[in-house]
């Protein structure tokens, strides 16, 4: 005969220490639990409308230029520090964490216009239009951590003369050369005074330059011809030139697929391309109501932020089609450069009202040490509104922004006049003969030719 009885362990529901939590079972029967689904979407509910009031993306200002901020650099070596240069000519040194200046290089006669640091972190490699391209020690860790800046080192390491003036500097992912970019694209050794090597492919100058994270020969630019160029360092000429309808200000590869790319367009858009198929955009990138300046990628390689002429700043993602993040602050003027930290968490911008200004990569994000039990919670909540992402409630709770009001109407103004060609277009192939007109795609439709 079977006896059914109720039994437990004391070891299943006793605490091993008073400090423990209460252990709580559930019987996860779905017949019990009929308001499951309910109950779990009220809570995807309550965790996007929270999401949008712990949203408080600055974080603060780093102050001390006295002139626009032209552009950043990432130190590879040291996660707390950043570079700026300003258009008076003044570099600086930052330590993020304490948001003040570490060490000042002062040298340049005119704007400095690229920046960009060594592999391992010590070498500083700085151009502007004053013709130089300046080589500078930069401080170790101990020094910056420190309080008595007194061993900053502010003299240049070495100063080479250009003939022309040099807008933008890059420097190789793992290698000795770098790279500048004026009337023509300079290629330099750090122990040598002239460039060994050039390349020039038209006559217009050069804007931007960036080497390929994965292959250290390979490095694109672009120029104010609005053409977009490939180059490998072992052969003698340009590989590769793509023609648009308007110039491209800055370039980014993606680290984690190197061999993509996205292109920040006068055109307010933003082009992500792949290296080998140029004659079509892989991603059009949109939302920006003026010209893109900078760009760059953050190190997961899922995501990229922009840095527009409308005083915004932006964060994709690396294949959508609209920004999931807009920052902007009413003293924030226009903004000319961008950084992602180098672990990801943070975006720091540099604008033409002299600040730096650093920023959350999510807005949010809970800052400082979380307990285990904070850190589940967070990672519950944005499971719940990944599931329920796709209804109409908490979608557009998700997808709302404040917009600023010139913005706002811009971005209105903007939309009506795109529609405008579109009904154009339409109503022009319509009264053609049937196969005449051939309607582009937007990935194609900004292309006007790719050169070999």
């Amino acid at each position: 005969m079977k006896v059914k009885v109720i039994s437990r362990s004391t070891d299943e529901f006793t605490r091993e220490r008073s400090q423990d939590l209460q252990r709580v079972f559930h019987n996860f029967d779905p017949n019990l639990r009929t308001q499951e689904k309910a109950v779990e979407y009220q809570r995807a509910l309550n965790a996007a409308k929270l999401d949008k009031i712990f949203a408080r993306p600055f974080i603060g200002a780093m102050d001390g230029h006295i002139d626009a901020v032209s552009c950043m650099a990432k130190n590879p070596n040291y996660l707390k520090g950043i570079f700026s240069g300003s258009m008076d000519g003044d570099i600086r040194l930052w330590d993020i964490a304490n948001r003040r200046t570490v060490c000042q290089f002062p040298g340049h006669q005119g704007a400095v216009r690229g920046l960009t640091a060594s592999t391992d972190g010590s070498t500083l490699v700085s151009c502007g239009t004053d013709c130089t391209v300046r080589l500078w020690n930069v401080p170790v860790a101990t020094i910056m951590d420190s309080d008595n800046l007194s061993d900053c080192s502010s003299e240049p390491r070495a100063v080479y003369m250009g003939e022309n003036a040099f807008w933008a500097v890059d420097h190789q992912w793992n290698g000795d050369l770098f790279a500048t970019a004026g009337a023509q694209v300079d290629i330099w050794n750090h122990n040598r005074s002239q460039p060994v090597n050039s390349f020039k492919w038209g006559t217009d100058s050069v804007i931007s330059v960036r080497f390929n994270p994965g292959e250290p020969n390979l490095l694109v630019t672009s120029a104010s011809d609005r053409s977009i160029m490939l180059y490998d360092l072992r052969v003698s000429s340009p590989a590769r030139k793509l023609i648009m309808r308007t110039k491209t200000n800055s370039i980014s590869w993606n680290p984690m697929e190197p061999m993509n790319f996205t292109a920040a367009n006068e055109d307010c858009n933003c082009y992500s391309y792949d290296a080998r198929k140029l004659e079509e955009a892989k991603c059009v990138h949109k939302d920006h109501v003026s010209a893109v300046m900078d760009i760059d990628f953050s190190p997961t390689g899922r995501e990229f932020v922009t840095g527009s002429y409308d005083r915004t700043v932006r964060i994709f993602q690396y294949n959508g089609g609209h920004s999931r993040e807009i920052y902007h602050t009413k003293r924030m003027q226009r903004v000319f450069c961008v950084k992602f930290s180098c672990d990801a968490s943070y975006v720091i911008s540099g604008s033409d009202d002299t600040n730096l200004r650093l920023w959350k990569a999510k807005a949010s994000e809970q800052l400082g040490v979380l307990l285990p039990r904070e850190q589940k919670r967070h990672e519950y909540n944005e499971a719940l509104k990944n599931r329920y992402k796709h209804l109409p409630e908490v979608k557009r709770i998700v997808r709302h922004r404040h917009l600023p009001k010139p913005i706002y109407k811009a971005g209105v103004l903007r939309r009506v006049m795109i529609e405008a060609e579109r009904r154009k277009d339409q109503r022009r192939k319509a009264h053609s003969a049937p196969g005449s007109i051939v309607t582009e795609p937007m990935r194609k439709r900004r292309i006007i030719k790719e050169v070999d």
